[in-house]
Formats: structure tokens, C-alpha cells, sequence
């Protein structure tokens, strides 16, 4: 993934946080109980750091274009947003179990997202 790319994505991570956050804060809080509320709550949240996280790789992006532990970041914090956060929307607003086994494939690409920026870190 180039700096681009990874800017690119980040504001929409981030725009779409904003989004399902203000959604659960004002169509879902009524509606949830309270323990599918609190996922939702965590899958915001990781949601928001995590767009955080790609922006602030898609910026050293720019500064090291060669850095392939960089892009393979941004690709995995993408793909964790989408299989942890994303997971734990669905087990919120639908009560079904099974999405709670894709939540780990999701965090451990957030591991390995944040292992590869050590990694680049390390051999800047």
C-alpha cells in the first residue's frame, strides 16, 4: 500500500466511525441491551484508534515510500477494522454467536500491524 492509499482509507475508517459511533449513540442505545450495547461500544472504539493508527502509518508512508513492513501495516489495520470491528458490529445488532469467531483473525491482524511498525521503527 502506498501513502495515498493508506490517507485514503483513513479518512474513510475515520469518517465511518463517526458514523456507526453516532448511530449507536442516538438510534441504538434505546434499542440494544445492555451487554450488545457494550460490544458496540468496544467495536467503535477499536474502530477509531485503529483509523487513527492507519493515518498516522499512511504519514510515515510518505516519509519512508519503500517501507514494506509500512504498507503491510496499513494493509493489516485495514483488514483487523474490518474482521474485529466489523464482527462485533454484527454480533451486536444481531445476537448471532458465530460472528464472535471472526473477532480474533481481526485482532491478531491489529497485532501484526502494530508488530510491523516496530518492525519498520526498528530498522529506520
Amino acid at each position: 500500500m502506498n501513502a495515498r492509499l493508506a490517507l485514503v482509507l483513513a479518512a474513510a475508517v475515520l469518517f465511518a466511525a463517526v458514523a456507526v459511533g453516532a448511530f449507536g449513540a442516538h438510534a441504538l442505545k434505546a434499542r440494544l441491551a445492555p451487554e450488545s450495547m457494550a460490544i458496540y461500544q468496544t467495536a467503535v472504539q477499536y474502530h477509531f484508534w485503529h483509523g487513527l493508527g492507519l493515518l498516522a502509518v499512511g504519514i510515515l508512508l510518505q516519509q519512508r515510500p519503500d517501507s514494506g513492513a509500512l504498507a503491510a501495516a496499513a494493509w493489516l489495520l485495514t483488514a483487523g477494522v474490518v474482521l474485529f470491528c466489523g464482527s462485533l458490529y454484527a454480533l451486536a445488532l444481531t445476537g448471532t454467536r458465530g460472528w464472535g469467531a471472526v473477532t480474533p483473525f481481526g485482532g491478531v491482524a491489529f497485532l501484526a500491524a502494530w508488530g510491523a511498525v516496530g518492525w519498520a521503527a526498528w530498522r529506520w
